[in-house]
């Protein structure tokens, strides 16, 4: 083996286990994601609601459809399905682009831990269980939970990515 075949393999190698990584941060996202889900199924029925700040309750909500209860009549299917493509689509990027942009690694690792959370839920009970509800007066923003959050911070990690860190690259 010539030295840049061995150079080569050993930058693939590295790129692998570094971009491994990023699985933890996924998992990290589905584990948090679903034991704070578990916990508001055991404490609290349908629409019963908790007040904790005067803008913000703890709801039990099931969402059957997409993002603001888009395609709510949809399989589960469809989602659970494109939640797995989404989630290879990740897979694949970070095994085949260079880890050094950690940024880019992290905001995909987000929304792949998101997509694969609610993916979970909609695979078990047919629909997301949502509990996080912001409201200003009578006007509430709809539901969410910590995948929800986790695939909006990754993309608006990744719009920042590509408006102010990659241009320095």
């Amino acid at each position: 083996m010539t030295h840049s075949t061995s150079s080569t393999a050993d930058a693939r190698q590295r790129r692998g286990i570094a971009n491994a990584h990023w699985l933890w941060l996924s998992a990290l996202v589905i584990g948090l994601d679903q034991f704070t889900k578990q916990l508001v199924v055991n404490h609290y029925g349908l629409y019963e609601s908790t007040p904790l700040f005067a803008w913000l309750n703890l709801t039990r909500v099931h969402n059957t459809g997409a993002a603001f209860s888009m395609l709510a009549g949809a399989t589960p299917w469809l989602f659970v399905g494109l939640s797995v493509v989404v989630t290879i689509g990740v897979m694949v990027w970070l095994r085949r682009h260079p880890y050094t942009n950690r940024l880019f690694g992290l905001c995909l690792a987000l929304i792949a831990g998101g997509a694969l959370g609610n993916a979970i839920d909609r695979a078990l009970r047919g629909h997301v269980i949502d509990f996080v509800d912001f409201h200003i007066g009578a006007w509430h923003y709809p539901a969410f939970n910590v995948a929800d959050c986790a695939i909006v911070v990754g993309a608006i990690l990744i719009f920042v990515d590509m408006l102010f860190v990659s241009r320095r690259r």
